[in-house]
């Protein structure tokens, strides 16, 4: 009874020195992943807790207020059906990252799933999710987006879902990938030796040592997810207005872009800052968590 508790606090113990060695070298990659971990965090913030605060309509026009130059009452001006730049902003912020964040999740959850399975059964199953897996990969991602945006419709949802199919086929690929690299290794063959069972070999094995390039993946798509979001409003067939998203200010911003162009500079900055922060992030996430890497960069 002792030794197992003593194995426990052991087991305890080991963790707690992974996860802090593991923040120690996610931070000590240099200021850059600093930074840009501080601006997702802010982003985060600002989008879920501002709405809370702010008493302003985003969608609120006032025509005798229009194109306003930023001032104290309002920081980023108003645009051309006098509505509040900055409200506007954070209000599109939090559609954006919400519509990102549920799109990654989402084809994360499927992709990987199925890229697990394919990668580790094989068969005829295998055959057939890959082969549908090519398929998907063969036609230009926006392109296949955009007919599921068409077909699916314009709202939060109908995009999230759209967006989401249009990217696990890429965590399939990799998941499949990986799995085949990794199922022949010792380790593999001694479970498999010992008798465990293919639910504990994939979920306990398999998995844990496919997150550090998973990881990568997924926080690049977070950030491709923003910027497919925002290319389908700007064409016309993004989430409908007039709700406040980046891609729609930038879109609706077009036609005043000499008279008053920080209406679309302010939402493209925003976009370009949150995937670049997404991808630095993700590569810092990867060093850290990749025990190959640990100590060499």
């Amino acid at each position: 009874m002792e030794n197992k508790i003593d194995l426990q606090r052991m087991q305890k113990e080991v963790k707690r020195r992974n996860r802090k060695q593991t923040l120690k070298i996610f931070f000590g990659r240099g200021i850059i992943v600093k930074l840009c971990f501080a601006v997702l965090i802010l982003f985060i913030i600002l989008s879920l807790l501002l709405p809370l605060v702010l008493t302003i309509d985003p969608n609120k026009q006032e025509l005798t207020n229009k194109l306003l130059l930023p001032s104290a009452e309002h920081i980023f001006g108003t645009d051309y059906l006098g509505r509040d730049v900055f409200v506007r902003i954070v209000y599109g912020g939090r559609v954006s990252l919400a519509v990102s964040l549920l799109a990654g999740c989402f084809s994360a959850v499927v992709g990987i799933t199925l890229g697990l399975i394919a990668g580790y059964f094989g068969g005829y199953l295998g055959k057939i999710i890959m082969a549908f897996t090519d398929i998907i990969l063969s036609i230009p991602g926006l392109v296949f987006t955009l007919i599921l945006a068409a077909i699916i419709g314009r709202n939060v949802m109908s995009m999230t879902l759209a967006i989401g199919l249009g990217m696990f086929p890429t965590y399939i690929r990799m998941a499949n990938g990986l799995i085949l690299s990794l199922r022949e290794n010792d380790y593999i063959v001694a479970s498999k030796l010992v008798g465990q069972k293919e639910k504990r070999i994939l979920f306990n094995h398999l998995l844990p040592n496919t997150f550090p390039s998973l990881i990568v993946l997924f926080t690049i798509n977070l950030g491709n997810a923003i910027m497919t979001e925002a290319t389908l409003s700007y064409l016309g067939v993004g989430i409908n207005p007039p709700t406040a998203t980046w891609g729609n200010m930038v879109a609706d911003a077009y036609s005043y872009l000499y008279l008053a162009p920080r209406l679309a500079i302010i939402p493209g900055i925003c976009i370009i800052i949150l995937i670049i922060s997404f991808n630095v992030v993700g590569d810092g996430l990867r060093d850290a968590l990749d025990p190959r890497l640990r100590g060499k960069l």
